[in-house]
């Protein structure tokens, strides 16, 4: 068998390193509920470091098939590169050192960045501000959770309604030193029945952007039953999966709106940090 043909460094992507880099475990980020191995990969000049989800460590869920979170993640990333936001990290599945899982490239956060949640005592948000729930804080009293009012949050809001994300929580939410927002997290996704569990309802019911229409059409081009993405998705994704993808992406389209809390499913994770 001839040896693989090898990519020169400097034309790498992110999402080739991942793919095909020496992947080295360094340790284990412990808060996690599955296996969640901080790692770093290289190939020849190139490095980086890395979160590696082996399937061997995923925990059963009763309304998820056993074995598939990894392949949800990657499917998350693919939706949101098709987008054009990349709001998704670089992300692959690929062999490890405990077998098959997600690999996906490590994003640093600012410290100490809050200006996307907060708990205030006021009735109303603050200018900027958009309103999620009333929140229990201890001893009978309650606040009013609110996100901002940031274009990356609402970009990452219609994210979520397409792909059906069920745990969209505060510590999800990645702002990376360069400015850009990313989101992480996504193995409770592309579910057939409603799902949506997010703190970002702020702009539930309002029109979507002419930015988010733009980028729903192009996704429901890239979904067609031959085109790329479609191909990849059906690799990551049940079939009845991937149809309703393209029904919550019609569905966006055709109100106009941002969707609202179903009543069926419990709106917001929990925790929900």
């Amino acid at each position: 068998m001839p040896a693989p043909e090898r990519i020169p460094p400097r034309s790498m992507t992110s999402a080739e390193l991942l793919a095909r880099g020496e992947l080295t475990v360094l340790g284990r980020i412990r808060e996690a509920s599955n296996a969640v191995l901080y790692c770093s990969v290289a190939y020849g000049d190139e490095s980086a470091h890395c979160v590696y989800k082996p399937v061997a460590g995923e925990r059963p869920l009763w309304d998820f098939p056993d074995g598939t979170l990894a392949q949800r993640e990657v499917a998350a990333y693919e939706v949101s590169r098709a987008t054009g936001w990349d709001l998704v990290p670089p992300t692959v599945l690929r062999e490890g050192p405990y077998g098959e899982g997600m690999v996906q490239l490590w994003i640093e956060p600012v410290e100490g960045d809050s200006g996307l949640l907060a708990l205030v005592e006021d009735e109303e948000p603050a200018q900027g501000w958009k309103a999620v729930a009333l929140a229990e804080v201890g001893e009978g009293r309650t606040a009013l959770l609110v996100h901002a009012d940031d274009e990356r949050l609402r970009r990452l809001a219609v994210l979520d309604a397409v792909i059906n994300n069920g745990d969209r929580k505060g510590g999800h939410l990645l702002p990376a030193p360069d400015g850009r927002l990313y989101g992480i997290d996504h193995g409770v996704t592309f579910n057939v029945d409603d799902k949506l569990r997010t703190l970002l309802w702020g702009w539930a019911g309002e029109p979507l952007t002419s930015e988010a229409v733009g980028a729903l059409k192009g996704l429901a081009e890239a979904l067609g039953p031959r085109e790329p993405l479609a191909v990849r998705l059906a690799s990551l994704i049940t079939e009845a999966e991937l149809d309703a993808v393209r029904a919550r992406v019609a569905a966006l389209l055709s109100t106009g709106l941002h969707p609202a809390p179903s009543g069926e499913w419990p709106a917001i994770p929990w925790p929900p940090v």
